[in-house]
């Protein structure tokens, strides 16, 4: 980025943004040079992760429907695993050595965890934190501990604690426990992209990357990468990206907007307009096209009644 792409950007009240990386580009830069930077310059503590199996697509799951799979996993965005804290030490000798040191504060997991029972009340009433303090036993010790005090303040929704292990085989399992996920910033960001597996590709998982406080504007992005062995083809998923740009107008208060988009995407899979990777032949932009065409009726469907 540019030396002033941060203060360029802090005048727009959202940033929508696409997949990016090469292979012959170094995969820690994307991260490093623009990802966490805009995460932690603008504040962007939660990352928002559905995860829904859409009627019409048969998920990797053969016995789970779209009533099993809806979800959200909140993930800590701006502490934890990724802060870069940590450096090597004469790594070209024997004796060479790295760290990476994960900082938690308890006003960021008061944040984190406030924001998750605040959506599960809007949702299913259920939060599951998922941690690994049994082996992290300082770190993740006292995120539990802040969790479960903020969670005290929520007595209507239904609260627990499961290891990331147990998660990770649950969401196979038994994907319908859960509602809302709180995590930390590395186990979140694996166990979304589990999420998108069992809806069927990473291709339809959206994203957010938000302030909630709407002091910095928060960025939207499909959870996947930039696909380089597909360029040029015409058969790259779209649904991710649109489906973060309905997360998007919903977060800029256009509700409306977003379920008619939501709405659209659903129609569209119903109707057996399928990408590559969920089985189908479907080009991008006939996938585009036959969105465009649903959001006409479904913005019809959410106009109010007079």
């Amino acid at each position: 980025m540019p030396d002033d792409a941060l203060e360029k950007l802090q005048v727009f009240e959202a940033l929508y943004f696409g997949a990016v990386g090469l292979p012959d580009v170094d995969d820690t830069l994307p991260a490093k040079l623009f990802t966490f930077k805009v995460r932690t310059s603008f504040d962007q503590y939660v990352n928002y992760r559905p995860a829904r199996l859409l009627p019409g697509i048969a998920g990797p799951l053969r016995n789970k429907t779209s009533q099993d799979i809806d979800f959200v996993v909140i993930r800590e965005n701006t502490e934890g695993e990724f802060v870069q804290s940590g450096g090597f030490v004469r790594p070209e000798f024997a004796e060479g050595m790295a760290t990476d040191t994960s900082i938690f504060t308890r006003k960021g997991i008061e944040r984190i965890a406030r924001y998750s029972f605040e959506l599960a009340r809007n949702r299913r009433n259920r939060v599951t934190n998922v941690t690994k303090s049994n082996t992290l036993i300082h770190s993740l010790t006292y995120w539990d501990r802040i969790v479960e005090q903020v969670g005290t303040s929520y007595p209507d929704v239904e609260y627990e604690k499961m290891y990331v292990d147990n998660a990770s085989a649950n969401f196979v399992l038994h994907p319908e426990r859960f509602d809302v996920i709180v995590t930390t910033n590395f186990i979140g960001d694996i166990l979304s992209d589990l999420g998108g597996a069992i809806m069927g590709s990473l291709g339809l998982g959206p994203s957010g990357n938000i302030n909630p406080e709407k002091k910095y504007p928060s960025m939207f992005e499909p959870i996947h990468g930039s696909a380089p062995d597909i360029a040029g083809q015409g058969i790259a998923n779209p649904i991710g990206a649109i489906w973060s740009g309905a997360i998007m107008l919903d977060h800029l208060g256009r509700k409306e907007a977003a379920e008619s988009i939501v709405r659209a995407i659903e129609m569209t899979v119903a109707q057996g307009v399928l990408p590559v990777d969920l089985g189908g032949s479907a080009k991008t932009s006939r996938i585009a096209d036959t969105i465009i065409k649903n959001l006409e009726s479904a913005m019809e469907d959410n106009v109010p009644s007079r």
